[in-house]
Order: structure tokens, then sequence, then C-alpha cells
């Protein structure tokens, strides 16, 4: 189903007469960087070429992919739709010495359980991601733990040039650094080199691509093919351009890390959340590297964000359904959609159990007892949970017409928790204006915040506190973080602008709660839901 809606967006479809030049794709699109040679854009079009085999290699150095990794899977992905043949090289035995391109300091060595289980995660998620029937999965421990290093050096090092390798931009600003850079790092790029000598020799593989932090590794496995095969021209590489926002900082991390591919590390709400707050300024070149939508439609919705009446956030909301689409598939974006909408206050979507435990570690938590929680007013657990420092500031929004329980505007002032407004027994959601929202749910904590095991001794409340848009509270609120006070001052902020704090952790629920809630990491501030 997800191939077939893909399929039908992209110009990039095998014909019977001619195959689409990928190399003009990914130009037109900003994706390409560099090539080894001009002839790789020949080869892609010539009719009497056979198809390329094109790799791409990701370290296991985690357990998901992240964001950053997620232009090698489109670029590859482009390959395939227009009639080539894809690889992913899973870096089994490359992760052990790691790769210096664009670090400072040396990668912490990973023991063999560690890699063994990072691995076995990057495979299902490009085999998810680029369909297991697309896309041959590879890992360079298969050869690399029968070469020798005596017969490494003979037959492979002899070749290898110290100047050159000394002349390469990654190994060039780690000698300069303070740290330095250790031997076992030096030799990354020859182990990646002989990897794209191995594939080619035995695998009939002829291009890798990678970031353009990879082109000195690249070009280091083109010229081990000239050198030891005698083959020029039968190896390219490409390299696509690193994933920065306008500002030329790096798009993919967000307050609390990485943004990761896989739905165990990050659900489909914050991931697609995480691209409704792109700015208008990256919307449209995101749109064109990030998606497969067709280059016409793209310049349609650059045109309608400069027109009078464009309703904000428009193209964010596209970008953000196509990459959920493409990485989570049609299942992933429904349920990130539906949590979207049962977030929003006054949304006719119902809660439930599921939909709010698909986001439970993305939305911060803590714990009541249920038979306090019963009886209690609203206004009362508003400021207990740490909504409101004060019941004042509480009932003046309420006033306002701002305060929200499970969505629904609360009216009056003497308004108690009733049994019936906890969703299936287990939830109960609390927002202040249009974006401050606080959760609570039935369920035991475990090691760390989230939704374990379901118990009916507990109520769980979830702390959001971004700005809301037009939300007049006053004052300044004070959230205890560790054993030190963050203020989050809330005022009135303009249409359109996203402001949003943090609410960390351990709120000073008084002595009154019994169990008190566990000590719980810093709990950081997520995109404000479109």
């Amino acid at each position: 189903m997800r191939n077939s809606i893909l399929l039908s967006v992209v110009k990039c479809l095998q014909s019977s007469s001619r195959r689409h030049n990928v190399i003009d794709i990914l130009e037109e699109r900003g994706l390409l960087e560099s090539m080894t040679s001009e002839q790789l854009r020949h080869a892609c079009s010539d009719p009497s070429v056979p198809p390329l085999k094109v790799y791409c290699g990701f370290d296991p150095t985690a357990e998901s992919l992240h964001l950053g990794n997620l232009l090698g899977l489109i670029v590859l992905s482009w390959f395939q739709k227009c009639g080539h043949q894809t690889v992913a090289l899973i870096g089994g035995a490359t992760a052990r010495v790691g790769d210096p391109s664009g670090k400072s300091l040396e990668r912490p060595e990973l023991d063999l359980e560690t890699l063994s289980q990072n691995t076995s995660g990057i495979s299902n998620t490009v085999g998810k991601i680029l369909g297991s029937s697309g896309v041959s999965i590879l890992n360079n421990y298969d050869w690399w733990k029968e070469v020798r290093l005596l017969d490494f050096l003979k037959d492979v090092g002899r070749f290898a040039r110290v100047g050159s390798m000394m002349a390469k931009e990654s190994v060039k600003k780690r000698l300069e650094s303070e740290q330095g850079m250790s031997y076992t790092e030096f030799t990354y790029q020859l182990l990646q080199g002989y990897d794209f000598l191995y594939l080619f020799r035995n695998e009939g593989i002829n291009v890798q691509i990678g970031g353009s932090d990879q082109w000195g590794n690249i070009t280091a496995g083109t010229e081990l093919i000239r050198k030891i095969l005698r083959a020029d021209d039968a190896a390219y590489g490409l390299t696509f351009r690193l994933l920065l926002k306008s500002d030329g900082t790096k798009f993919g991390k967000s307050e609390d890390g990485a943004i990761w591919l896989s739905p165990s590390m990050l659900s489909p709400y914050k991931f697609y959340q995480y691209f409704i707050s792109v700015s208008d300024a990256d919307v449209v070149r995101f749109l064109k590297i990030l998606t497969f939508l067709d280059m016409n439609d793209i310049k349609q919705i650059e045109s309608d964000m400069k027109r009078p009446g464009y309703l904000p956030n428009t193209a964010q909301r596209r970008l953000a359904e196509e990459v959920t689409r493409f990485v989570h598939g049609q299942n992933g974006l429904d349920e990130a959609l539906k949590a979207t909408e049962a977030m929003r206050p006054g949304a006719d979507t119902n809660l439930d159990w599921n939909t709010m435990q698909a986001i439970s570690e993305d939305v911060p938590s803590c714990s009541f007892p249920y038979h306090q929680v019963l009886d209690l007013p609203v206004v009362d657990l508003s400021v207990s949970s740490g909504l409101f420092d004060s019941k004042s500031a509480a009932r003046h929004l309420l006033k306002q017409g701002g305060l929200y329980m499970n969505n629904l505007r609360v009216e009056s002032e003497s308004k108690r928790i009733e049994p019936q407004d906890i969703v299936d027994g287990k939830l109960l959601l609390l927002s202040a204006g249009k974006k401050n929202k606080v959760g609570g749910w039935r369920g035991r904590l475990g090691e760390h915040q989230g939704f374990v095991d379901v118990d009916d001794d507990l109520v769980i409340i979830l702390l959001k506190r971004p700005c809301s848009e037009g939300a007049a509270v006053g004052g300044s609120k004070h959230a205890r973080v560790g054993e030190s006070h963050h203020e989050v001052d809330i005022g009135v902020s303009k249409p359109n602008e996203k402001l949003w704090e943090s609410c960390n952790s351990e709120l000073e629920l008084g002595s009154q709660f019994d169990p008190p809630p566990p000590h719980a990491p810093p709990l950081l501030p997520v995109p404000v839901p479109a």
C-alpha cells in the first residue's frame, strides 16, 4: 500500500523505453553534492548500460537510525524508483573502530552484545522503510572476520598512500585538535575503502553514496578499485548534502536528543510533531529533499505560502505527513494524526487509552494516588500537577475559558473529578489555553516515566507546558527541576509565534500525596501539536 502511494507521486518510474536519470532528479531537488565522475550521470540514463547497484553504509552505533541517516535512505529510494538495485551495508566491523568523520572525539567502544542488538535494530528499520524485497542488507563483519592483518597489509595496505590519507579533511581536523587521532581511527578510511573494493569485486556493486562528510572514505574505495583491480571509471561515488537548517545548524536534533526513526525509540506522534515545528524558511527545501512529491506540487505549495489567506503551517503539515508516511508507513501516520487531534483542546476526537499509550513516553508525566484524585477540585489538581503555580492563576484562566479537561472546557470553579471523567478508567488530560497540557492516567511507573503496568492505585499526570498562542495567564510559574527552580514566564504570545518552555520533572506535590512520585529524568519540551 505504501509503495503504491509513493509511486503515484513521483516521476521516476521506469518505462519500457528509457530510465529516468536519478542524478538529474537528485540535482533538481538539491540533494546532490559531489560525484567522482560525470560518467555516472551518463550511466544512469544510457539504456545500453545495465542498472547500477548502489550501496550506502550505516554503522550500528545505536539501536536505531536517526534523522541524519534519513537522506541516505531517501537517496537509495530514488535509485530504486529509477530502476537500480540498492544495498544497505551495516558496519558490524567498522563500528568496532569508529568513523572519525565529523567527530571531535573518538567514539566510545561498544561491546559485542550491544553491536549485535544495534545491527538487528537498524536492519529492521531499513527493511521496513525501503521494503525487505526492495533492498539487500549486508553486514561487513561477514567478510572482515576472515581477514588477517598481514594479508590485508600485503594485499591492500601497500596501495594506500599515507600522504593522501592525511590530506583527508576528516583527518586534518582531528590532527589539529587537542585530542588528536588514534591509529585505529586513522585506519577507518582504509577499512571503508576495502568494503567498496570487496562489494565491487564480489557483489557487482559499482556506486557508493554517503553524506558530504564521507567524501574521503568514498574516494578511498574508488582509488583502491582503480589501483588493485585496474578498473578505471567502473566504480563511482556520490555524496549528498548534510541535513542543515537555513541558519547552518544541524536538522535532526531536538532538545532531548536525536530524532530516531524507530518507533520503539520515538513514537510516530512525536516524529510527526518535530516536522510541524519546521520554520517557513526551511519547509520548501525540506519538501524537496525529504519527500517524493512532484516538484510542480512543491512549487504550488511555495506559491500558496505567499498568498493572502494562507493558513499557517499548511506546508509543515504536508511535510510532516509525507515524511512520517515514508518512515512509519500509513498506519504510523494515522496514529500520529489521531494522537495530534486527540491532544487538541476542544477536539471532537474521543480520548482513549490506546492512542495516549502510544505517545506515553513522549509526554511528561507524574503520578497521584487514584483515590485522592477522585472528588478533587479540578482547580486543585491543576495546581498539584504543576500546570499552574497557584489556584488564583488557575481560576483566572478558567474564567477566560482557557482551562480544559479531556479537551472539554471547564466551565465552573466548583468542578470536581468524577469517575466518568477518567477516560477508560486510566486517563485524565488537563490543558491550559490551547497548548499547555497535563494528562493523567492510572499506571505503575517503571524505571522511567511512562505507562508500564496498569494498576488501579495510581493516576499518572502528564505535563506539557509550551506557551499557547494568545493565552493570557500572567505572572510566572515555578516548577521544581531536581533541587533547583525553573521559571517559565507565561504571557500573551503573538499569533503564530511558537513559544515553549520545559517543565522539567519533579514537582513538589505536597505531603498529602502518598506515596510521592518517583524521581524522573528531566522532561524536555516537545514541539506544539498542530
